[in-house]
């Protein structure tokens, strides 16, 4: 199936971007805006007048705006299947203006050029031209009637989608920001923590060092003959008590009947 494309506006462009590898060939044509062309040179296909689209098109896309259906409608004399995306006019003008002719009204969002797009349907079309809408994203059926509310809401599919880009914009932001937090957090942990063990390791340090000096300084004491308080009393009772006496230490009260001479 070959597709024409009257009309190579925004619309019709996402159209046929979404419709991209769909078709056996696309056909282009303009009002002397030079998009026709570089439609045909993104996508393939050819650039040519409304009439040649006539001859050669299975199927016609027609994106012009409302107010040059007239214009156009005798350059496509003899086209069998229309699927027009004209805003404001209505079905039943557009069927007059082509009697035979199957004409399906459609309103599609910028989604349909990614694939992802809503189109409202009224009208007249085969099966093989609905598959075709249906690739470019969720196909709903209205009445024509309709049409005005649909347009509008699709007139703020950008604005949805803009606030959607922005979001995930804000999103990715936070993301990083809370990620820079986090990591600074980390480092200022790790600082604080290796200082902590470094503290530690100094006063385990001192320690060593204090029980070493005691020790010299005991040893030192030793050598020249000077004992501890505690070694002396010791050593010194050792020396005075026999092999067969006990000794019961001072524990801070004196009782008169065991010592004769009390004061």
């Amino acid at each position: 199936m070959i597709i024409g494309f009257v009309g190579s506006g925004n619309m019709a462009a996402a159209m046929a971007r979404g419709w991209a590898g769909e078709f056996e060939g696309m056909l282009f044509s303009d009002s002397g805006s030079g998009r026709a062309q570089q439609l045909a040179d993104e996508l393939g296909g050819d650039a040519v007048s409304n009439a040649e689209i006539a001859q050669r098109a299975d199927l016609v896309l027609l994106a012009v705006k409302p107010g040059k259906l007239d214009e156009v409608v005798p350059e496509l004399s003899g086209v069998s299947r229309i699927v027009s995306a004209l805003a404001v006019v209505p079905l039943e003008r557009q069927q007059a203006a082509f009697p035979e002719a199957e004409v399906l009204r459609v309103m599609p969002n910028v989604g349909a050029e990614v694939r992802k797009g809503v189109l409202c349907i009224a009208g007249e079309a085969n099966e093989e031209v609905r598959a075709k809408l249906a690739v470019l994203g969720h196909v709903v059926e209205i009445a024509d009637a309709d049409f005005d509310e649909a347009t509008a809401i699709m007139g703020c599919a950008p604005a949805y989608l803009a606030l959607a880009v922005e979001a995930r914009k804000l999103r990715a932001q936070l993301v990083v920001a809370t990620s820079t937090i986090a990591n600074k957090a980390l480092v200022d942990l790790d600082k604080r923590l290796r200082e902590l063990l470094r503290r530690a390791r100094l006063t385990h340090i001192d320690a060593v060092i204090g029980k070493k000096k005691k020790l010299e300084i005991e040893i030192a004491n030793l050598r020249q003959g000077r004992f501890p308080a505690d070694l002396f009393a010791t050593l010194q009772l050792e020396g005075l008590m026999g092999d067969d006496e006990e000794y019961w230490p001072f524990e801070g009260e004196y009782w008169s009947d065991e010592y004769e001479n009390y004061k």
